[in-house]
């Protein structure tokens, strides 16, 4: 069972997402909050899979609680995803480097909320390549690489640079096991074990450092299938 939290301070917004999620039988609803302060305590107290938060709220907003959520080590295990009206923009890349899995725009489809919701929670981000190509152009204008990042990136072998690399150009696991010519649980290992290493919490945290490091070349790039 999913178990979901839902932050956002329209309760329009929550009851139609709650309708949504309510009526899937692998997904629960167990709390719902109206700005971020909130959001954490409950968060905290139910210990919810997945946690939906409003980008933008009164008080402390979803970029906030997203970095409070990921410094907490009761939080650890839990997943957060921002909402916005808005696509791709600074707000969502900061709350991606603030501890983000990924990110939804709230006129989606009911079927790709869904589907979103379960590939969040099994811990997947939710990065695809248009938004890594987006990405991209972000850090393309930005100043060299960040020097911790760099030596972060020194802690990993060649194959697990290899696999970071491929991630962040918005490949699946199973895409990157076709690329590396391994199977798709030791492309898995591979991942798992950069993200130990370079204390990322999700596959979009390696997204942000593979560009922080300059491991991603800056300007033009192509990205995977």
């Amino acid at each position: 069972m999913i178990r979901v939290l839902l932050v956002d301070d329209q309760p329009l917004i929550r009851s139609g997402f709650r309708a949504l999620l309510d009526a899937e039988d692998d997904i629960e609803v167990v709390a719902e909050a109206g700005d971020g302060a909130e959001g954490i305590a409950l968060a905290r107290r139910h210990l919810p899979d997945l946690a939906l938060l409003d980008i933008q709220m009164p008080g402390l907003d979803g970029i906030e609680a997203t970095r409070r959520i990921a410094a907490d080590p009761l939080l650890a295990a839990m997943h957060v995803v921002v909402l916005t009206n808005y696509g791709f923009d600074e707000y969502v890349f900061n709350a991606l480097r603030a501890g983000a899995a990924g990110f939804l725009v709230k006129d989606i489809l009911p079927e790709d909320f869904l589907h979103a919701v379960r590939v969040a929670a099994r811990g997947d981000a939710l990065l695809a390549p248009s938004i890594t190509r987006k990405l991209i152009d972000r850090f393309v204008s930005q100043p060299p690489p960040n020097t911790a990042a760099v030596s972060a990136l020194s802690r990993l072998t060649n194959r697990e640079r290899e696999a970071v690399t491929l991630v962040a150009r918005g490949l699946s696991n199973q895409q990157i096991a076709d690329s590396m010519v391994i199977t798709p649980v030791t492309a898995k290992t591979h991942i798992n074990r950069a993200m130990t290493k370079l204390h990322a919490r999700d596959r979009a945290q390696l997204v942000v450092i593979a560009y922080e490091s300059g491991l991603i070349p800056r300007g033009p790039a192509t990205l995977g299938p």
